[in-house]
């Protein structure tokens, strides 16, 4: 299983700005447990998410050094992707795309149609910089907004992406929705349908819904998956109540208690479980 950890989720929404050298103090640390991926980041418009204006300033500062972990940044729009694709440091370009038409002017004020084109865009940019785009298919479980919502919309936009040659594609819970059912559902569906495409699990739950929906994750054979240290997170153009993230200890317990082999450092993530009630104090 890659454990891709967030702490760019648990961060863009947070009540108060948090201090650039509390962000590159925490990120180093997260760099030292052994995750597959960290998604430290965004090139975003610091108008829309101000708790991301620093990015760059970040990534300056991280010691990349002795981690096997490759990072991801986050990018709403062609300029974004411009702009993260000078730095060699990040390996991953995320685009939100959104199954909800509301949802996704919300998120990059754009419609789907036009956020489909710059998906085109950003992965011929990503092809000549040598990074690979991961496409987060937002509301991909149901939406609040009473648009339309079908399992079958899924298959229709991997289809459209896999046309596009998207490789990674993360099927993300924006708000909790979610259930073990409709989770094994999904991915018994678009996995052996799309055999050469990585899929990933993105979701938003209570700390008590976690376990069920990480093993309906593991059982219907997602072998990437999100997270984020203590739970935190959200994403604050989705609704006024933030679900946060699936909390990073629990699917490492999930993993352990089912003999999955982990390589990881036990005792950096204690430390970054510690480290992490300060950042978000």
């Amino acid at each position: 299983m890659k454990i891709i950890e967030c702490p760019r989720d648990a961060m863009q929404g947070w009540k108060s700005f948090i201090p650039t050298q509390s962000k590159i103090d925490y990120i180093n640390q997260l760099l030292k447990v052994g995750f597959d991926t960290i998604d430290f980041g965004s090139f975003v418009s610091p108008k829309a998410i101000p708790q991301m204006r620093d990015t760059a300033e970040v990534l300056s500062q991280l010691d990349l050094s002795n981690s096997p972990t490759k990072l991801l940044a986050i990018v709403a729009n062609l300029r974004g992707a411009e702009e993260a694709c000078q730095h060699p440091e990040i390996h991953y370009l995320g685009f939100p795309l959104s199954l909800s038409e509301t949802f996704q002017q919300k998120n990059t004020n754009k419609s789907i149609s036009e956020a489909l084109q710059t998906v085109a865009e950003i992965q011929n940019l990503c092809s000549t910089h040598d990074k690979v785009l991961v496409v987060y298919l937002s509301m991909g479980f149901g939406n609040p907004y009473g648009d339309p919502y079908e399992p079958s919309l899924v298959a229709e936009f991997v289809n459209k992406l896999d046309a596009m040659g998207i490789e990674i594609i993360s099927l993300s819970d924006t708000i909790g929705v979610s259930s073990p059912a409709n989770i094994k559902a999904l991915f018994r569906e678009v996995i052996p349908a799309f055999p050469h495409i990585e899929f990933g699990a993105h979701l938003h739950s209570t700390k008590e819904s976690a376990w069920e929906k990480i093993e309906a994750v593991y059982q219907a054979g997602c072998r990437r998956m999100d997270g984020a240290i203590n739970g935190y997170g959200g994403c604050p153009m989705a609704e006024d109540d933030l679900v946060g993230n699936i909390a990073t200890e629990i699917v490492v317990d999930y993993l352990i208690t089912h003999n999955h082999k982990l390589i990881y450092n036990s005792s950096e993530l204690s430390k970054s479980l510690l480290m992490c009630q300060k950042v978000f104090s």
